[in-house]
């Protein structure tokens, strides 16, 4: 007897699940024995770092780890690094840990931009670059940086360049109050004074374009064309004036990183009590101002705590006007 013929549907079929992208254990390795290194350049998905954040060291190409995600990776963040850290051309190691930041330097393109720029992690210091003449001086621009130095937590410079044009003591006076440190160069001389205060911390500069700034990187750090063609030639394309490099200033002395030429520094990322909180006498005076207290004194602002602080005696005048001119610019 022939057997019958069985009639098959879509229910008799098995289908073998396919080996999916979830991970089969959620443990990620530690990187327990990742390379320490500062990051010195970025351009277009390849970070250039600096192995052990010394100057005199290999500088090697690394991308992102899939574990970090979207993490952002800027100039002057301290990061781990695996695979290959030889430094050799066509190699490319692996940042697999970003350290937290100690500072940041970051702006937004305009006071409504909810949208942060992180320009530079880390640095100790921001040198605010303004001539004296030729472009005049902005000190709404200087204000501005101010601003963002208190709140990121680095200490700020101010440079005045070309000295031989005009007299630096009335733009300066201006900022005296604050105790900000000011440094005059000028283009016949070098800025000794300057490279004083830069060895063996890392300085951000920041400045409109046509200021100097390129002028004074160039002398304290000689072979800066130099070294950004070589971090250049080790990533992939160019490097412009789009974007922030850390240059090592000479014997390994510290590093300088250069940002490009500025129009504007939005400030959306600023409150008004980041400014006084940077200071350790004012940081607890402002606890006693009431809600949404801009800290600018009468009429906008008649019961802040700051204004009681100098009727006590205890800050002198002069200084909350400077601070409160400081603080107009996020207005």
């Amino acid at each position: 007897m022939r057997a019958r013929v069985r009639d098959y549907d879509e229910s008799d079929v098995r289908i073998r699940p396919g080996r999916g992208s979830r991970p089969r254990s959620k443990r990620r390795p530690d990187h327990a024995d990742a390379a320490e290194a500062m990051v010195i350049a970025v351009d277009r998905g390849r970070w250039t770092c600096a192995l052990g954040g010394d100057a005199d060291q290999p500088t090697v190409v690394a991308m992102r780890a899939r574990e970090l995600g979207r993490t952002p990776v800027v100039v002057g963040d301290r990061v781990g690094l695996v695979g290959d850290l030889t430094g050799e051309p066509d190699t490319l190691a692996r940042i697999v840990r970003v350290e937290t930041r100690r500072t940041v330097l970051r702006r937004t393109a305009d006071d409504t931009d909810p949208f942060e720029r992180i320009i530079v992690a880390n640095a100790e210091q921001l040198v605010i670059v303004a001539a004296l003449a030729d472009p005049p001086p902005r000190s709404g621009l200087v204000d501005r940086c101010l601003v963002a130095a208190f709140a990121g937590g680095l200490g700020p410079v101010l440079c005045l360049t070309k000295s031989d044009l005009a007299d630096p003591e009335p733009f300066a006076q201006q900022y005296a109050e604050l105790e900000v440190p000011v440094v005059v160069t000028r283009r016949d001389r070098p800025p000794t004074e300057l490279a004083a205060l830069l060895a063996g911390r890392v300085s951000a500069l920041v400045g409109h374009s046509g200021v100097g700034k390129s002028t004074l990187v160039n002398t304290l750090v000689p072979d800066a064309d130099r070294a950004v063609g070589a971090v250049s030639a080790v990533g992939r394309g160019r490097h412009t004036t789009s974007a922030a490099i850390a240059l090592p200033l000479p014997d390994g002395l510290g590093w300088v990183v250069d940002t490009p030429g500025v129009r504007s520094f939005g400030l959306a990322h600023v409150t008004p009590d980041d400014i006084p909180a940077a200071f350790d006498d004012l940081a607890a005076a402002i606890e006693d101002c009431p809600r949404g207290c801009g800290h600018l004194g009468p009429p906008a602002d008649p019961e802040c705590a700051l204004d009681s602080l100098v009727e006590r005696g205890e800050l002198r005048p002069g200084r909350l006007a400077a601070l409160r001119r400081v603080l107009v610019a996020l207005r």
